[in-house]
């Protein structure tokens, strides 16, 4: 008998634990299904959801590719713009928000009361920033953009200090040693192991971000979620499938591009 088999019929035997996740597993999915309703489900509904299906296969072509301020492409573009501009903002916000939410940066206290901002802002969700930006600064792309940079600050600081509490101290104390001043020590110690890093999790946030513009303009923060919801509720379902396509294809083209970015600062 070889040593892996030895070792295979030494291990521990875990059908006991195994069962008892299954029979929670199971109990949790049949007690959910008690929550779904076919009732309601009329002629309707499935006529609606036909009518949905057929506008997208038939989308409205001059919708989807004319250049005018209505159009298809214009609407996405300006969600682009409120996706990357919201990214840019949370960004710059969140650098100096995670060194001071970095326990091997500042004293613990002072990190301690920085996390427990970033978690307030990390509670409330998009659309109630939404609906406060718009009574601030009125309906449009304008309150998207903060909309967006402030829920963003909530995932990229916390990203951030995951990265700056894993910074290799040696190299610092190294540096010190050779009498390097504290600029050079962040340009040339700190610098370099955060660029990859905070470039990789901005990357991905604009990602996450396409999709929340998107959303936003339910509440007339800009972009192309209210002329969605507008030709929805007009059962205007030839314009649902135009914008539904040209979202779907920016969407799949960012994040393409954002992958093969990201890719390439992680693995330099």
């Amino acid at each position: 008998m070889t040593t892996v088999e030895k070792q295979l019929l030494a291990s521990p035997r875990n059908l006991r634990y195994l069962l008892t996740v299954a029979i929670l597993v199971l109990g949790l999915f049949a007690w959910s299904l008690t929550a779904v309703n076919f009732a309601d489900v009329n002629k309707g509904g499935l006529q609606i959801s036909f009518n949905i299906i057929k506008g997208i296969v038939n989308p409205d072509l001059d919708l989807l590719l004319n250049v005018s301020k209505q159009s298809v492409l214009y609407l996405l573009v300006q969600t682009l713009a409120i996706a990357f501009m919201g990214t840019i903002v949370g960004a710059v916000l969140s650098v100096p928000l995670a060194f001071l939410a970095a326990s091997n940066i500042v004293p613990k206290p002072a990190a301690w009361l920085t996390r427990l901002l970033l978690i307030v802002i990390r509670t409330i969700p998009a659309l109630v920033y939404g609906l406060m930006f718009i009574r601030v600064s009125g309906p449009g792309p304008f309150a998207g953009v903060l909309t967006i940079g402030i829920t963003s600050v909530g995932m990229l600081a916390k990203l951030y200090v995951d990265a700056i509490e894993e910074l290799d101290t040696r190299v610092l104390e190294s540096m010190t040693s050779i009498g390097c001043t504290t600029f050079e020590k962040i340009r040339y110690g700190i610098f370099p192991q955060l660029l990859s890093v905070f470039l990789s999790v901005t990357i991905y946030r604009f990602d996450m971000n396409m999709r929340e513009a998107s959303i936003l303009g339910l509440v007339g923060a800009g972009g192309v979620g209210a002329p969605l919801i507008f030709a929805m509720n007009s059962y205007k379902w030839n314009q649902v499938g135009s914008l539904l396509i040209g979202l779907v294809v920016l969407i799949l083209l960012i994040e393409l591009l954002s992958n093969k970015l990201r890719g390439k600062l992680i693995k330099g």
